[in-house]
């Protein structure tokens, strides 16, 4: 790949969070960047206007304008290098308190947004037979959580598609390295962000509510600095070869490590069980 003052970097999402401080460190190495997000003018209060910068208005639900700003993207850099799919949202609560119309607005955006994403840019990454995409997952995306079902679902998907497409993609000296932050300081957990189940079930009352309160709780409290997160994903950009997957923070590396042991040990102990689906001729 290009060295970074040459890279044009995608990034969806890039109004506040993690987005914003990816295009910034991006901006800070000295990369072109076209950051994306719902409201233009958002974007507009929160970036100074540069001239490697290029903000556009962006849902990624909507794949003729994803199409679109890819090409404005392409026109304007003569490049596309790194994709990062950073837009979504945290859909929260007991599974049978989220309804179906929430299961789906979840997947619209957090999966398919980012499946649309990747088939707009990989055309571009397989002519220029480089890219990176950096697909941002969560610690969600590999263990389950309480309260947490569509979420996690969801980046279960996310890292079921990633893994299968650096197969596909490799080929074309195009990587795919999945982003597994733990709990960062953003405003994920923000009223304005999160969401909650909406259907009450008195079986659930209790339970929901300590779980919801722990969420809520834990808003502007966790570990994770976005801005070193930006500062990585810039650095490790610049190496010849990335990791499938990344885990950011030392409490990913921790919950992610259980994870691992845990089938490890599953796998292990019902192995001889495992066994007898073979066909012995």
């Amino acid at each position: 790949m290009n060295n970074l003052h040459k890279q044009t970097w995608l990034i969806t999402g890039a109004t506040r969070g993690l987005g914003f401080q990816i295009a910034s460190a991006a901006l800070l190495a000295g990369a072109n960047v076209v950051a994306t997000g719902r409201d233009l003018q958002k974007l507009k209060d929160v970036f100074d206007d540069t001239e490697n910068l290029l903000l556009l208005e962006l849902d990624v639900c909507d794949e003729p304008q994803i199409q679109r700003i890819t090409e404005t993207a392409f026109k304007k850099f003569g490049s596309i290098d790194v994709l990062v799919n950073n837009a979504g949202f945290g859909q929260l609560g007991l599974f049978e308190e989220v309804t179906p119309e929430k299961v789906k607005a979840q997947f619209d955006t957090n999966v398919f947004g980012l499946m649309s994403m990747c088939r707009s840019v990989l055309p571009f990454m397989r002519k220029q037979r480089s890219g990176l995409i950096y697909n941002i997952s969560s610690i969600g995306g590999s263990l389950g959580f309480e309260n947490s079902s569509i979420y996690c679902s969801a980046k279960f998907a996310v890292e079921g598609f990633s893994e299968s497409l650096a197969l596909e993609v490799k080929q074309f000296g195009i990587d795919v390295t999945i982003v597994q932050p733990g709990f960062f300081r953003t405003d994920f957990l923000d009223q304005s962000s999160v969401k909650f189940g909406t259907i009450a079930i008195d079986d659930y009352a209790q339970y929901a509510k300590a779980l919801n309160d722990a969420y809520r709780s834990q808003n502007q409290q966790q570990a994770g600095d976005p801005k070193k997160l930006g500062q990585l994903l810039v650095e490790i950009a610049q190496k010849p070869a990335r990791p499938m997957r990344l885990a950011a923070g030392s409490d990913a590396i921790e919950y992610l490590g259980t994870a691992n042991s845990n089938r490890q040990n599953d796998l292990n102990k019902w192995a001889d069980y495992s066994r007898k689906t073979d066909i012995n001729d």
